[in-house]
């Protein structure tokens, strides 16, 4: 692949075509010749595997919170086994396209108390100066909890707390700071991510497999958790309890939709008064999205805002910057390994009823 090297380049314009090297002690940038991909964006990083980017502005800056893929010895299962993560780094730009820094590692599973392995999609969060790392691992038993990790600066490096969140279980936090200054917290994820190992937010094992606990096809799928942060936000303020995805005729999506139904990757965004509830169909690899009136739901089915991307997995966050939106996600173009993922961005549209223009993330 030819490429071309330079310092800097506007970003709105080339934010298609650029692949960035995020050492610290480089500020390079690779230009693509347009066209020679068929993936509709680059990789933003490339001296790591990085996938399930949760993105946020904070201090002016746009902050990637990723899990950070690591080569494993571990056999590929259905359950996820082998994505074997044991650190998380942090990320930042100045603006869509700019030079990407990689701040370092910022938390180590050796430096959480309670995790033994498995540190998988993080999400982040501001409140007072102070920011808090969530984080979903396997305890001693082989559990999924969440914890959280707290720092005086966005890019860390974050003190994890000595214990779990009380009442928290499976994967995939995501924190939204509402309007009025609430926060809530949503999480969970079916298969590997041992949701269906719940019943009313209690651990009822059902079975090692990954379809064990799974309703049938013909019932309620298992819906993604959610609950409000406690003002400290180190806790929940109230139990869990799973937030409705219904259909056009106000039904739930049954476990059997598989297009449709919750998989795992939840994320809230709010746009002109309406909630955004998106999140991964999994094993039909969409990013679906619903909408509702209140941080709780019930949220009705709208529609994909990421089509499938090359790799198994689909985990993404929506960000506002600038009075734009983008999609952050990740695919396997680097590796064309499932375990070993890359983050992208690209540019999110509401249309002007407020649907999704769905990003196809390959080149026709």
């Amino acid at each position: 692949m030819k490429t071309n090297f330079v310092k800097t380049m506007t970003a709105a314009a080339v934010l298609p075509l650029l692949v960035y090297s995020c050492s610290p002690k480089t500020e390079e940038k690779v230009v693509e010749e347009a066209g020679a991909s068929k993936f509709l964006n680059p990789p933003l990083i490339s001296d790591l595997f990085t996938a399930d980017p949760s993105a946020h502005v904070f201090e002016g800056k746009i902050y990637i919170y990723p899990s950070h893929d690591v080569e494993s010895d571990v056999k590929e299962d259905d359950m996820g086994a082998h994505f074997n993560m044991v650190d998380y780094h942090v990320y930042s730009m100045e603006k869509p396209g700019g030079v990407i820094t990689d701040h370092g590692k910022v938390l180590d599973v050796a430096e959480v108390a309670w995790a033994k392995r498995q540190m998988w999609a993080p999400d982040a969060a501001e409140k007072d100066g102070k920011y808090f790392l969530y984080f979903p691992a396997k305890d001693a038993n082989d559990i999924f909890k969440i914890g959280v990790a707290v720092s005086d600066e966005p890019y860390g490096p974050f003190v994890a707390n000595p214990e779990p969140m009380k009442g928290t279980f499976s994967i995939d936090p995501a924190v939204f700071k509402d309007d009025d200054g609430s926060y809530y917290m949503y999480w969970g994820g079916i298969w590997g991510g041992q949701l269906q190992q719940y019943r009313d937010g209690k651990h009822q094992p059902v079975g090692a497999g990954p379809t064990d606990g799974i309703p049938a096809p013909d019932q309620p799928s298992l819906m993604p958790q959610m609950a409000k942060l406690a003002d400290d936000m180190m806790e929940l303020a109230e139990a869990a309890k799973p937030v409705q995805i219904l259909d056009s005729l106000g039904n739930p999506i049954l476990a059997g939709d598989n297009n449709r139904r919750f998989f795992e990757a939840a994320w809230m965004h709010k746009y002109n008064g309406k909630y955004y509830l998106s999140y991964s169909t999994g094993d039909t690899h969409f990013i679906a999205y619903a909408t509702g009136d209140n941080p709780y739901g019930p949220f009705t089915y709208q529609g994909v805002v990421l089509n499938p991307v090359q790799g198994w997995t689909n985990h993404h966050s929506i960000v506002e910057f600038e009075g734009k939106w983008y999609l952050f996600y990740h695919d396997t173009e680097l590796a064309n390994k499932t375990h070993l993922r890359n983050i992208k961005m690209t540019e999110l549209v509401h249309n002007e009823d407020g649907t999704i223009q769905t990003v196809e993330p390959m080149r026709k």
